[in-house]
């Protein structure tokens, strides 16, 4: 298993909120400097803006600093897959990560099936895998009736079991359920704090390796039924924006990718 970054591990320093946000460049050069192998341009809009030349410098910026690359996106509509996939080819990327639902399309698995059977076998001509990422919108049960129903090696899931607790489902369970058919990880930590007064909780992101994230039961699971299939490792982090404003919170999203990537060096 390769590991890397995602956008999301930038999310406060590339927001709007960063008084000079990161470009894509610096996140590549950033993750390089922390050891990570692969980044995942995942959810990152400017992307979609960018023309042919644009993509090819950063298939370069990247290659030159030996990084894989992948994509992620949300949504299931043919044409938006399609486009993706002209993406991948222009990066060089063979993993897509996506999800069912997008702000005004939230298909039932009837429709989802219909439109992957028409999308997924371009991305297996291409040599491409899409992954559907597991997240509380949609029942893990659902999402996996989902890529059974296609039966596509190119269609898989996308492992993040901290996102589906808040549809009550157990991480534990998640992976279990969705082991055999993962085509990628997103490993991010978390736990719940009581709130003041102890009336509920916060539900939110914390270092790895100190949350409910059995992260070697999880790879432990993948390896098992994977075997020896390439699934990646990509840190993403729920941190909460610091009170201490930005230099803060920029300042510790920076020691939680790094302290994930060197845990994740050391368990190799």
């Amino acid at each position: 298993m390769a590991h890397g970054i995602s956008t999301y591990a930038y999310f406060w320093r590339i927001s709007a909120r960063a008084p000079r946000p990161m470009t894509l460049t610096a996140m590549l050069e950033d993750t390089a400097a922390l050891g990570g192998r692969v980044f995942q341009i995942c959810d990152y809009a400017p992307v979609e803006s960018y023309d042919r030349a644009q993509l090819a410098d950063v298939r370069a910026t990247a290659h030159g600093l030996g990084l894989t690359l992948e994509l992620g996106t949300r949504g299931v509509r043919t044409a938006h897959l399609r486009k993706y996939l002209d993406m991948a080819a222009e990066l060089d990327v063979t993993l897509v990560r996506s999800m069912l639902h997008t702000a005004d399309h939230r298909p039932d698995v009837t429709e989802a099936v219909t439109l992957l059977e028409e999308s997924v076998p371009r991305y297996a001509d291409a040599g491409v895998t899409l992954g559907l990422e597991t997240y509380e919108q949609v029942a893990t049960d659902d999402l996996l009736t989902v890529v059974r129903d296609v039966g596509s090696e190119h269609l898989g899931i996308v492992l993040d079991p901290g996102n589906s607790v808040a549809r009550l489902e157990r991480p534990v369970d998640v992976v279990a359920a969705a082991a055999p058919y993962t085509v990628n990880i997103h490993v991010k930590d978390f736990a719940f704090t009581r709130r003041d007064g102890w009336v509920g909780f916060t539900y939110a992101g914390c270092p790895l390796g100190e949350g409910l994230l059995d992260h070697g039961g999880m790879i432990a699971a993948v390896r098992e039924a994977r075997g020896d299939r390439a699934v990646n490792q990509i840190v993403e982090h729920w941190l909460p924006w610091q009170d201490d404003g930005f230099d803060a919170t920029a300042r510790l999203e920076h020691q939680w990718t790094r302290h994930s990537i060197n845990t994740l060096l050391r368990s190799e």
